[in-house]
């Protein structure tokens, strides 16, 4: 699969294509199914599929410190979306100017002229171009002009999670803080993965025998909310069953919020300065101040035995 980082990275010369844009975090089961079209249409059609997302989130330009809590960083998106059949991911570099575009040169400019779009596929809430004036319905009427095709999928999927509501990116990141990562893995099609690279931490969990994997997210991740969870820490593409913890380490009085995870049964790992994945299967339970280091031992132990069974019932599903 390609990966351009702008407009200047597609190749000259570059045929017609069948495209979607959108930011697609977490690329949930909404997005999937919209993307999945895409793949479908350009295979009949005999052209390419082109995925184009943002970096960063436009709402981190348009209004500043207001980034939303990203479900998934690029590279990990783009291997996402390659499973999906996906030809093509252009990530386009969202800055002051570009937002400036209107709908009208945005089509243009990266649809037409860069893309030569045959066929565009999106869902009926997309909008694009300055102050997002541009709709699905201008899309359509600028598309006899520019010799392209305008596809609607309607990407409402619901299921348990979020009480019914419909699936999307906004409902993903409101459960992960809540801790349910249950019904944002409903939403997703897959457990939320956190990313990062393993730092010196304060080692403690090495001295209770329980050493950890202290996990340096990217920035802008969504973090579960504090508590104990199960799931898994993958290492070099190995997968290891994981307890995980969540929040600032109240019994040792701690105020940086971290994310760690110890790889059950697992010995003389050395993980330092290694990027690593932890992916969130479910909540444990809150995070607590034991009356001492006893009982935090007793909570660790018992914590590490119910993230095997839950890791286990998973599996065997």
């Amino acid at each position: 699969m390609h990966c351009w980082r702008g407009l200047e990275d597609i190749p000259e010369g570059w045929g017609r294509s069948v495209v979607t844009i959108g930011s697609y975090d977490g690329v949930h089961r909404g997005h999937q199914l919209i993307i999945g079209r895409a793949v479908e249409r350009a295979r009949e059609l005999g052209v390419p599929s082109v995925v184009v997302t943002f970096d960063p989130h436009p709402s981190e330009v348009v209004r500043p410190g207001t980034h939303p809590p990203l479900l998934a960083p690029h590279h990990r998106r783009a291997e996402l979306m390659a499973g999906l059949g996906v030809d093509a991911v252009l990530i386009l570099p969202f800055t002051a100017e570009f937002s400036q575009l209107s709908p009208a040169d945005f089509i243009v400019k990266v649809l037409v002229d860069k893309l030569r779009a045959k066929l565009v596929i999106e869902g009926p809430n997309f909008r694009f171009g300055h102050r997002a004036a541009g709709n699905v319905t201008f899309l359509a009427e600028l598309g006899p002009t520019y010799d392209y095709g305008v596809e609607v999928i309607d990407l409402y999927v619901s299921g348990d999670a979020g009480g019914g509501e419909p699936f999307s990116s906004t409902l993903t990141r409101r459960l992960i803080a809540g801790g349910d990562v249950e019904g944002a893995a409903e939403i997703l099609g897959r457990p939320h993965r956190v990313e990062g690279v393993v730092v010196r931490g304060a080692q403690r969990g090495r001295e209770l025998g329980f050493p950890t994997a202290n996990v340096e997210t990217l920035p802008h991740t969504a973090i579960p909310a504090d508590g104990v969870y199960a799931g898994w820490l993958t290492v070099n593409g190995e997968a290891m069953p994981a307890a995980i913890s969540v929040g600032t380490n109240p019994q040792f009085d701690g105020t940086e919020r971290t994310v760690e995870a110890y790889a059950i049964d697992r010995v003389g790992l050395d993980l330092y300065g290694l990027h690593v994945a932890v992916d969130f299967l479910a909540y444990v339970r809150g995070m607590l101040k034991f009356e001492s280091i006893d009982d935090l031992l007793v909570a660790m132990a018992a914590d590490v035995k119910r993230s095997s069974e839950l890791i286990a019932e998973y599996e065997r599903a």
